[in-house]
């Protein structure tokens, strides 16, 4: 039995959650030093210049909508939906965060905020896919 598309869509966003973890730690590694990294980190840092922080900052945001993407693949998963809801939500999800990723480290507002919003309507397609007659 093969994987569906939601669940293949589930492993790219948490391999692109992965990549934003590492790009936003390595960025903090590389203002603050490698005895800051190796350390308990008990003590206050100055901000992190702007690329690092909006890289902090952007995952700090994915990791707010990530569980609920994960539970909305689970529930259509567990149901046994499969649809265009589905697979076009999770489309939606993706790309709507990989946007939002790159708008926000370049420092483009607004218009992030528009790929936020895809991301967000493709995570509540798949939600609501399982409890939709189609």
């Amino acid at each position: 039995m093969g994987m569906s598309f939601e669940l293949m869509a589930l492993a790219a966003a948490s391999f692109w959650g992965f990549l934003q973890l590492v790009a936003a730690a390595q960025a903090a590694n590389a203002q603050y030093g490698l005895r800051w990294a190796a350390s308990p980190r008990d003590s206050e840092m100055p901000p992190l210049n702007p690329i690092a922080g909006r890289l902090n900052r952007n995952f700090r945001n994915y990791m707010e909508t990530f569980p609920f993407f994960a539970v909305a693949v689970l529930v259509a998963q567990a149901a046994g939906v499969h649809n265009a809801l589905t697979h076009w939500g999770a489309l939606a999800y993706i790309g709507g965060r990989i946007a939002y990723t790159a708008l926000y480290v370049s420092g483009i507002p607004l218009i992030r905020s528009l790929f936020w919003n895809v991301a967000a309507f493709g995570m509540l397609a798949v939600l609501a896919a399982p409890f939709l007659p189609y």
